[in-house]
């Protein structure tokens, strides 16, 4: 007791001192977005692909990563401090590893790889000069399917557009 008595003053001070360095490093938590921007808004994904659904799974992709960023607010056009355009530019799928057939000898597809490209922009609504200007992201998946081709191929498309959206909201959020 006598010995905790007797140096508390100097742990106290030291514990104080090393608080006050950690924070007043320039360190911090939370959103890294432009402290003017607050809300974002999407505008309809435009597909340039002749994959039919892609467009609405990156759009709902986008917004399922900006929800979990949760560093702007999604709303409307008309409420939103800027707006997300974005453009599907590829949609690629391979066979990524290949099996051998016991029938034929021939070697059949166990794992596809599938690639989704796009092009976004941020802007800000009544200015000329976008807040992001356009960049290229895209996103992968492999998938694999054992009873029903579409849905495996509709679940590595969810998933490669999630990849996408991830980068969108990366760049967007901190690369302002």
């Amino acid at each position: 007791m006598r010995f905790i008595k007797k140096h508390l003053p100097g742990l106290s001070a030291a514990v104080i001192s090393l608080s006050l360095f950690f924070t007043s490093c320039g360190y911090h938590m939370g959103s890294m977005m432009h402290p003017q921007i607050h809300s974002i808004a999407f505008s309809e994904v435009r597909n340039d692909t002749k994959e039919p659904l892609v467009s609405e799974f990156v759009r709902s992709q986008i917004a399922a990563c900006f929800q979990t960023d949760n560093s702007l607010k999604i709303t409307s056009k008309e409420k939103a401090d800027c707006i997300l355009y974005c453009r599907v530019t590829n949609v690629t799928q391979s066979a990524s590893r290949t099996t051998p057939s016991v029938e034929d000898d021939a070697f059949n597809p166990a794992e596809f790889s599938v690639s989704v490209s796009a092009e976004f922009e941020v802007l800000i609504p009544g200015r000329s000069e976008p807040l992001i200007p356009k960049r290229s992201v895209s996103g992968s998946a492999k998938y694999q399917y054992i009873f029903d081709p579409a849905a495996g191929r509709t679940s590595g498309l969810r998933q490669a557009c999630y990849e996408l959206g991830r980068q969108v909201v990366e760049y967007t959020v901190e690369g302002w």
